[in-house]
């Protein structure tokens, strides 16, 4: 993605997990930036080629460096340097819950020499944690905030695009939750999200023309995403006054 992307491994629960670490183009230069969050970002589905590299991901994950968060996007099980196999997003829920569990470990950074001396590490037990997914990645992140707010540590925000409403059971989501799917995905019809967001009064904000994977429109999700974060609380602001 940029300079500032570093493959890294990490034990997860079946073994070793890859994971790609996006950070703010502000760290290259500034050891001292103050980091606003972190994000961890879902690819989609493994057995249909769906990897951490897939363009969908890295455009969310790059939408959140732009807003200073630090963003995480692992491998699901069986996928490139990550060990298992798929699980149906049982096992895959388990080890995203792993890894917010590690990202809000300051020790977990501070063991690579990329985020190792930076000072935002220090309190990443405290920042605010912004949980999305792409397509199968959605189904897994709606359960993983479940999961987080039960646990007494609710997620900041929830960003689906190409919701996989139909395809698999999600989970019930907050009402702020973004919901960014494309007018002519064939893979996930937009009916079929319409759908599900209807009882819950969720928003969806449509891509006309964009297919399940926005070839071409690409930038509409990272300026959906941009926007949407316009008013939202920013504890680096707060800590200012």
């Amino acid at each position: 993605m940029n300079s500032r992307t570093k493959v890294i491994h990490i034990e997860g629960i079946v073994g070793a997990m890859e994971m790609s670490i996006d950070l703010p183009d502000e760290l290259k230069n500034d050891p001292f930036f103050v980091v606003r969050g972190l994000a961890l970002v879902a690819h989609p589905h493994p057995l249909m080629g769906g990897t951490m590299d897939n363009k969908v991901a890295q455009t969310m994950a790059r939408a959140f460096n732009q807003l200073g968060y630090v963003s995480v996007r692992p491998n699901f099980r069986g996928v490139g340097g990550t060990a298992g196999v798929h699980d149906d997003g049982v096992g895959e829920l388990e080890d995203l819950l792993h890894v917010t569990d590690w990202m809000r470990t300051p020790s977990s950074w501070s063991q690579f020499d990329v985020t190792a001396n930076q000072a935002w590490v220090a309190s990443s037990n405290m920042l605010p944690l912004v949980v999305s997914g792409f397509s199968f990645g959605s189904f897994v992140g709606s359960h993983l905030v479940q999961r987080l707010a039960d646990l007494g540590r609710p997620a900041e925000r929830l960003v689906m695009v190409g919701s996989a409403a139909g395809k698999w059971t999600l989970a019930p989501v907050p009402g702020d939750t973004i919901l960014i799917h494309g007018e002519l995905d064939e893979t996930i019809p937009l009916i079929d999200v319409l759908d599900w967001a209807r009882p819950q009064e969720l928003t969806v904000q449509v891509v006309p023309g964009a297919d399940h994977f926005f070839h071409r429109r690409l930038h509409c999700i990272r300026n959906i995403i941009t926007g949407a974060w316009l008013g939202m609380p920013d504890h680096r602001t707060s800590s200012e006054n």
